[in-house]
C-alpha cells in the first residue's frame, strides 16, 4: 500500500534536534503534502529520504523494504535551492544530469527533445544557465528532475520563481504524473496549492509530526460547527428564531439571496437548526463551513506551541 515509510526518525545536528520520532506513510500514486513552518525539519526529512544524510535513529522503507543506495535512481528530487551550473549550456547540462540518473545518451536525448518541445524551450539549448531568469532555470530543473520517470518525486517549493502561467503549467504536469501512477511528496508554504493538489498531508512543527491524514478528513475534523444558510424570507424573522439558541456570526444581505452564518452550540445539531428555521424562512441552501488548510495550519501550530510553552514566531 505504501511506497515510502519512515519510522521513528531522529536527527540531531550538534545541539539542535532537527527531527524527533517522525513517522510518515506515503501511499502509492498519491500527492503527499509535507508541511510546516520554516525550520520545522521538513528539508532534513527530505534529505534523509534522498540519502544525502542519514538518520541517527529510525528506519526508512521504500517499496516494502529498507531503503537501498540504488533506490536513488527511482527517486527524483527538486530542491528549493537550485543546483544548476551557471556557466554550462542548458542542453549540455540537461544531458549530463539525465545520464547521471541512469539514462543512456540516446535515451536522454530522445526524452529531452520531447520535453524541450513540450515546454517550448528549444531556443534555450545553447544558452548558459546564467542567461536565464529564475523562472526559466526552474523550468529546466523541473524537467531534469522528472526526466528519468522515477516512481517517487519530491518537490520542495516547486513553484518558486514562476509566474502564474508557468505555475499552472507545472501544476498540470504534476497532476499528469500522478495520473500515470507516480507518487509525489510536495513541500510548500502555499496552502491553496496543498488544497488543490494533495491527497494526504503531514504537518511537522518543532521537529515533530503533529498532524497527519487524508486532507478531506483533516479539514472535516477541524470543522467549527458553523453552517451557512441561504434563504428567502425576512431577515428579522430569522434573527428572532436564532436569538438565544445559536450564535449568529454573520449576515449578508448584499446578494440576491440573503445568507447567514450560524454556529451550533454543544446542545444543538444541524437537524435542530433546520427545524427551527423552516417555519420562518424558505431554505435555499444549507452548507457546513469547512476550514481552509491555511487556517488549520495556523491553529494546529499555535495550539502545539502554546501547549509546550513555545513562543509563536
Amino acid at each position: 500500500m505504501y511506497l515510502l515509510e519512515t519510522k521513528g526518525i531522529e536527527k540531531r545536528f550538534s545541539n539542535h534536534l532537527a527531527l524527533e520520532d517522525v513517522s510518515i506513510s506515503v501511499p502509492r500514486g498519491c500527492i503527499y503534502g509535507l508541511l510546516g513552518p520554516n525550520g520545522a525539519g521538513k528539508t532534513t526529512l527530505i534529505r534523509i529520504i534522498n540519502q544525502i544524510t542519514g538518520p541517527d535513529k529510525g528506519e526508512v522503507f521504500f517499496d516494502g523494504r529498507h531503503l537501498q543506495p540504488n533506490d536513488i535512481y527511482r527517486i527524483g528530487y527538486l530542491p528549493e535551492e537550485r543546483g544548476l551550473y551557471k556557466k554550462m549550456k542548458v542542453g549540455e547540462q540537461a544531458l549530463f544530469l539525465a545520464q547521471l540518473k541512469g539514462l543512456s545518451r540516446t535515451e536522454a536525448m530522445k526524452r529531452l527533445k520531447f520535453w524541450f518541445e513540450k515546454f517550448e524551450i528549444q531556443v534555450w539549448w545553447d544558452k548558459k544557465i546564467e542567461e536565464l531568469s529564475k523562472g526559466m532555470a526552474q523550468k529546466v530543473q523541473f524537467m531534469v528532475t522528472i526526466i528519468h520517470e522515477p516512481e517517487l518525486l519530491i518537490f520542495d517549493e516547486p513553484f518558486s520563481g514562476f509566474d502564474p502561467i508557468n505555475v499552472q503549467l507545472v501544476k498540470d504536469e504534476i497532476l499528469e504524473l500522478k495520473r500515470k501512477g507516480t507518487t509525489i511528496i510536495f513541500s510548500t508554504h502555499n496552502m491553496a496549492s496543498v488544497e488543490e493538489l494533495c491527497d494526504h498531508i503531514t504537518l511537522i512543527n518543532k521537529s515533530r509530526n503533529i498532524l497527519s491524514g487524508q486532507i478531506d478528513e483533516v479539514r472535516q475534523s477541524y470543522g467549527s460547527n458553523v453552517f451557512e444558510v441561504a434563504f428567502r424570507g425576512e431577515t428579522d424573522a430569522l434573527k428572532q428564531i436564532l436569538d438565544g439558541r445559536y450564535e449568529l456570526i454573520k449576515i449578508d444581505t448584499e446578494n440576491s439571496l440573503p445568507r447567514v452564518q450560524v454556529r451550533l452550540t454543544s446542545q444543538s445539531d444541524a437537524n435542530a437548526l433546520l427545524q427551527h428555521l423552516l417555519p420562518a424562512v424558505q431554505i435555499v441552501s444549507f452548507n457546513p463551513i469547512v476550514p481552509s488548510m491555511h487556517d488549520i495550519f495556523i491553529q494546529v501550530v499555535q495550539e502545539y506551541n502554546l501547549k509546550h510553552g513555545i513562543a509563536n514566531s
